[in-house]
């Protein structure tokens, strides 16, 4: 049958009409399935949902959503604004209000979240001003932002007054928590903050600020891998929320996870394009990673908003040290110095940095108020004897390496008689109420040997704020001037109570060790080391422990890991590594950890000795013979150093 037969005639009629019925059939299908246009106030619901549930990164994309549906909903524009100021966007805030205002919502309700966006963009006394016109309805609201305001204006006092009057009325107010454990953590009352924060996450047990806030006193308290778990619940209630993904990346990058820190600046720059803080992170995760180029990049990207920042400027000159130009990093950091004297860590790199462009004089001026501290590091009496040395002063360069000595290889003695501190106060009864001035004044005291003075002020001080680390500190250190190391040990275990950081582990341990409990030291020590994995310092303390009770593999272990982060500049370290391979019967590889030891601080009596053991260890008996009598002439009583020395015979 021909085609033209099948298309014509009767046949032809039922086709179209079977065609046609289909198309309609199709036709009403599509149209009962297809769905219906957005509905703003749908939308609009969801994003309260998601914002009530402490969700604002999906909170802000609902209310987006809700706006593009129905750009005139003026309640979309107020909830988007509230999203925003939750995430720490004022200027985006501020504008949304405007157009809530535009689309009808009355001025006079919007007054606390226009407070909030004024603090946001660094005008605290416009906040102060906005949160004072706001109504009942939405009291408790402006009173956060004013307590917050008055915070930033440095009236910490009347700003965790506001707040406390606001939880006496509303004492289940989540965010009234979270901002006063906030307060109190950035005016140095951990406990307190504590407190706060734990009632806080109790009552908000999804609320990204109140986790993010525990995150944080946790890790200042027990360490940072107790503080990660903390993040990542902030994390689990709004993946993208900027405050916990910048503290969950540099927690991550100190513990050593770097993959994962790399991964969370990046969320973070989803959420937040070009966050300077994020870019600050990743330039330090390059230098850390000898990537120079890479870092100062990263760091001009990250631009003014954190070029300020104590972290920043280290990073710079860090940064201009790596390439050789030690002025531009003396420079660098001299402005560190400049606005914290008393940070030991820059000054360090600053008086080197001087020493390396040539200027003894100047890194001599800077190092100072290290050496005049009981518990100057080796590394920076050995800056200043090269200095002394530098300058012609041969026998004050000396007893600078006689020190060094001394410090090398032994658990920091940080008790304070710190003199710079002291010359640099000059009335202590003009500010008595300043508990920073006061922690000076103590320590000026303890410099001139007014112990009975500083413990007295010591102890009203830990009255005044026992939930103050730095107080607990301040009466260790005069506790322990006096000898009364038991007392010290458990001002200083009051203090790693509360902020569990790098120099009071240092304080305890040595503390514990001089009273006796050396059980107590290691325990602590261990503790510290589960928490802050890649501490320098405690690493070289543990290597140094376990090469003193003869753990040579151990010992091996941990201080070749510290070698290859320090390289072979170290003394202590490689005089360790020297004990530590001579121990082993390794004579070879200890006789040249030995000579680079020696080599750096021919001077040092434990370089001296590590180096004479080594040779002993190879066979070269006449070599050892020579050095370890060097050694015990610098160290006389040093037991260790005789006893190598009987042995040999």
């Amino acid at each position: 049958m021909k085609l033209t037969a099948v298309l014509t005639g009767p046949r032809a009629r039922l086709v179209m009409l079977g065609l046609a019925s289909l198309i309609v059939v199709g036709a009403a299908i599509a149209l009962a399935t297809r769905s219906p246009p957005p509905d703003g106030r749908r939308l609009l619901v969801d994003s309260l949902a998601t914002l009530a549930t402490g969700n604002y990164s999906a909170a802000r994309t609902n209310a987006q959503h809700a706006i593009a549906a129905s750009p005139t909903l003026g309640i979309a524009h107020s909830v988007l604004a509230r999203a925003y100021l939750e995430l720490g966007d004022g200027l985006a805030a501020e504008a949304e209000l405007t157009r809530a205002t535009d689309a009808g919502i009355p001025a006079d309700r919007l007054h606390q979240l226009r407070a909030h966006a004024r603090l946001l963009q660094g005008d605290p006394a416009g906040a102060i001003e906005e949160a004072a016109q706001a109504g009942p309805r939405y009291a408790g609201y402006a009173a956060r932002i004013q307590a917050r305001a008055l915070a930033s204006q440095d009236d910490i006092i009347q700003a965790q007054a506001v707040l406390r009057a606001l939880l006496d009325r509303v004492p289940n107010d989540a965010a009234a928590w979270t901002d006063l454990g906030r307060i109190r953590l950035t005016a140095g009352d951990t406990g307190g903050a504590s407190v706060a924060a734990s009632q806080a996450v109790a009552l908000g047990p999804r609320e990204p600020a109140a986790l993010t806030l525990q995150g944080e006193i946790v890790r200042s308290r027990y360490g940072l891998a107790a503080a990660l778990p903390w993040f990542e619940a902030a994390l689990r209630s709004d993946a993208y929320y900027p405050p916990a993904l910048i503290e969950y990346a540099a927690t991550l990058g100190e513990v050593g996870r770097n993959a994962d820190m790399l991964a969370a600046t990046r969320k973070a720059l989803l959420a937040r394009p070009g966050s300077p803080q994020a870019l600050y992170l990743q330039a330090t995760m390059a230098a850390r990673a000898g990537r120079i180029d890479l870092a100062r990049v990263l760091l001009q990207r990250a631009g003014p908003a954190v070029a300020g920042l104590p972290g920043t400027i280290l990073l710079s000159g860090s940064l201009a040290y790596a390439d050789g130009k030690y002025e531009q990093a003396a420079a660098t950091w001299q402005q560190l110095v400049a606005v914290q004297p008393l940070n030991v860590a820059a000054r360090r790199l600053l008086g080197a940095a001087l020493l390396r462009s040539g200027d003894a004089e100047d890194a001599v001026n800077a190092l100072r108020p290290i050496g005049l501290r009981a518990d100057a590091d080796s590394y920076s009496l050995t800056l200043i004897a090269r200095a002394l040395e530098t300058l012609g002063d041969r026998a004050s360069s000396a007893q600078f390496l006689d020190r060094a000595a001394a410090r090398t290889g032994a658990p920091a003695t940080v008790f304070a008689t710190d003199a710079a501190i002291g010359a640099l106060i000059a009335d202590a009864d003009a500010a008595a109420g300043d508990p920073t001035y006061v922690l000076g004044v103590i320590r000026g005291q303890l410099a001139r040997g007014d112990v009975a003075g500083a413990t007295a002020r010591a102890r009203a001080l830990v009255a005044a704020g026992p939930g103050a680390p730095a107080a607990q500190l301040a009466l260790g250190d005069a506790l322990a001037t006096s000898a009364r190391y038991g007392d010290a040990a458990s001002a200083y275990a009051r203090a790693a109570n509360l902020a569990f950081d790098e120099p009071t582990m240092l304080r305890l341990v040595d503390a514990l060790g001089r009273a006796g409990r050396a059980q107590d030291a290691a325990a602590s020590l261990a503790l510290y080391l589960s928490q802050n994995p890649q501490s320098l310092a405690g690493l070289r303390l543990l290597g140094h422990w376990q090469v003193a009770a003869g753990d040579w593999d151990d010992a091996i272990e941990t201080l070749e890991g510290l070698r290859r982060r320090l390289g072979n500049r170290d003394g202590g370290v490689l005089s360790d590594l020297a004990l530590a391979y001579a121990g082993s019967d390794d004579g070879e590889i200890a006789v040249r950890y030995g000579r680079a030891a020696y080599d750096l601080s021919p001077m040092s009596a434990a370089a001296a000795d590590a180096y004479g053991v080594a040779l002993g260890a190879a066979g070269n008996v006449a070599g050892a013979r020579q050095l370890l009598i060097k050694a015990s002439k610098l160290a006389p009583e040093n037991m260790t150093i005789a006893g190598h020395l009987r042995q040999l015979g």
